[in-house]
C-alpha cells in the first residue's frame, strides 16, 4: 500500500473546494487507495490553520471539526521526526520532508512551491493533480 504525507495545504484546500484535485486526493485516501502518515506536528499545524479566519468563515465549524477528527483518527500517526534542514526557502516545512523520509513515504502531496522545487527521488513531491495521475497510472 502506498504511504503518503498530505501537506496541510492540501487538506485545507479539500475543505475549501470540494470539487478540486485536493478533494479528489482526500476522497482517494478515504476510498482506501493509499495510507496517510501524519505526526503530532502536522496535526497541530492542521489544527492551527483550520482556526484561521479565512478558513473558519468559509467552512462550517461542525464540518471543520468532523474533518479534523477524521484525519486524526484515520491517518497513521508516527512520532514527530527529528529536526533537519531540507527546505532552504521555507524552513517551517522541513518537518514534512523529514516525516516523509522517516516514514518511508512514497510521496508528499503539496501545493507548496518551495517543496515542489526540491528534487527528491523518494519521497516524491507531487501536486495533488500529479499525484492523482500517478495513482491512476498504477491501476
Amino acid at each position: 500500500m502506498l504511504c503518503v504525507v498530505l501537506d496541510v495545504n492540501v487538506l485545507i484546500s479539500a475543505l475549501l473546494s470540494p470539487q478540486g484535485a485536493p478533494a479528489a486526493v482526500v476522497a482517494a485516501w478515504r476510498g482506501g487507495r493509499f495510507d496517510v502518515v501524519a505526526s503530532p506536528m502536522l496535526v497541530r499545524e492542521f489544527e492551527s490553520v483550520r482556526r484561521r479566519r479565512h478558513v473558519s468563515e468559509r467552512v462550517d465549524n461542525h464540518d471543520l471539526a468532523a474533518f479534523f477528527a477524521d484525519v486524526a483518527r484515520n491517518a497513521i500517526l508516527v512520532d514527530d521526526p527529528p529536526p533537519a534542514r531540507h527546505v532552504p526557502r521555507d524552513p517551517d516545512d522541513d518537518y514534512l520532508i523529514t516525516l516523509g523520509l522517516v516514514a518511508d513515504a512514497h510521496a508528499i502531496v503539496t501545493g507548496d512551491t518551495a517543496l515542489l522545487a526540491l528534487a527528491l527521488d523518494r519521497p516524491r513531491i507531487l501536486t495533488p493533480r500529479d499525484f492523482l495521475a500517478a495513482i491512476e497510472s498504477v491501476e
